[in-house]
């Protein structure tokens, strides 16, 4: 998936049905990554206003509630300013 797909648009997050964010390849991956053999993501879609990550995997959006995981703060800032122009 890439930053002009226009399937972008009209995804949105499960929880708040509000839009989500691309994030880069760099950002995708979970901060405690599971220890059993599961895909791992390429990229991710970002809800900053809930701070959960949705994985992207083999160019699926996972977009499951239980598929988002919750980022802590830390993690949230860091994310923010990879987004942010």
């Amino acid at each position: 998936m890439n930053p002009d797909d226009p399937l972008l648009k009209i995804l949105a997050c499960p929880l708040d049905k509000g839009p989500l964010v691309l994030l880069p390849p760099e950002a995708a991956l979970p901060a405690d990554p599971p220890p059993d053999p599961a895909p791992l993501p390429e990229q991710a879609l970002y809800n900053p206003r809930l701070h959960r990550r949705y994985p992207i995997v083999d160019g699926i959006p996972q977009l499951l509630p239980s598929s988002g995981e919750q980022v802590p703060e830390d993690e949230h800032e860091r994310l923010l300013r990879l987004i942010s122009p």
